[in-house]
């Protein structure tokens, strides 16, 4: 075995919680930004059983896989419930969110209090990309179904999907 946990180091851990469907250009930044700062990234791809989604989450892992390929230390799998429960399971000491604006903040620090008063996991905000500042995932299905163009907004491979997803509709 090579790597830090060879050398006797722990293995830095963090998790990219998100539905992401579908993953656009702004989750990947944060995924990426994640990847260089932990030895391994999870996404984790949450179920929600009352919404239905336009991408099956087999399909969301699919495609998360695929964009998220080049990192190399970057694994995706879904969950169900409690994020501090998959962070437990997989000893994750970190959560890694992205901030676009300051309504997001109010929300996302409850959240991060709650989840650290449950076990004791941390929450690391990292500010989007201003590019992406306006960016999600609920806007980019929008604009798609009024034939708007999302191409700067998603991975090419997403496009295609959302493209053949839409017309199928």
């Amino acid at each position: 075995m090579t790597g830090p946990e060879s050398e006797g180091k722990q293995v830095r851990r963090a998790v990219c919680p998100g539905s992401f469907d579908p993953i656009t250009n702004g989750h990947l930044d944060i995924i990426a930004r994640a990847s260089s700062l932990y030895d391994e990234v999870y996404v984790a791809v949450m179920i929600n059983q009352s919404k239905k989604g336009l991408f099956e989450i087999e399909e969301r892992i699919d495609l998360i896989h695929q964009v998220t390929a080049e990192y190399g230390n970057v694994r995706v799998e879904s969950f169900h419930g409690l994020l501090v429960d998959f962070c437990k399971q997989r000893e994750i000491p970190a959560i890694v969110k992205g901030l676009r604006a300051v309504s997001d903040f109010d929300y996302e620090l409850q959240m991060a209090q709650m989840n650290n008063g449950l076990s004791g996991v941390e929450t690391l905000f990292i500010p989007t990309n201003p590019t992406y500042s306006f960016l999600s995932s609920s806007l980019v299905k929008e604009v798609a179904t009024w034939g708007g163009d999302v191409a700067h907004l998603v991975p090419p491979l997403v496009l295609d999907a959302l493209r053949d997803r839409l017309t199928q509709h």
